[in-house]
């Protein structure tokens, strides 16, 4: 190895880039400490066994408030889990991570809003008509 080299190698090495293909592996990168695990475990139990007692207790009598109720508690816990354990926020990787998020929110969101939507309609354009219609 030449010295110019060893020089280069050993000046990448000191900013934390001896290997230049251990790409997302910088040491100043933050990672979930103990602490940060269990809360995340904490929350996530609270988040299932809430709405596993609405359910099976029955305390919401309105079938469809307790589905609305079930699905917000999931989304509050796949925030959870996205924060705690995925540490997703806006300075990891240099905020890719949360604009991959957001546009795999946005095309989620436009295809499930679309199918609805298409399905109303189909199901509205393709309702059998009744007896006295015919006539």
């Amino acid at each position: 190895m030449s010295a110019k080299n060893y020089t280069d190698l050993a000046h990448r090495h000191a900013h934390g880039d001896a290997n230049p293909h251990a790409i997302g592996h910088h040491h100043d990168e933050p990672h979930g400490s103990l602490r940060e695990y269990v809360i995340g475990f904490v929350l996530s139990v609270v988040l299932t066994a809430i709405p596993f007692w609405l359910v099976m207790s029955g305390a919401i009598a309105d079938k469809n408030t307790t589905a609305i109720v079930i699905a917000a508690f999931a989304v509050v816990q796949v925030v959870v889990h996205m924060i705690y354990f995925l540490h997703m926020n806006g300075k990891a990787e240099g905020g890719w991570n949360m604009l991959a998020l957001i546009f795999t929110a946005v095309v989620v969101l436009i295809v499930i809003s679309g199918s609805m939507w298409v399905m109303y309609h189909m199901n509205h354009n393709m309702m059998p008509m009744h007896a006295e219609q015919m006539d």
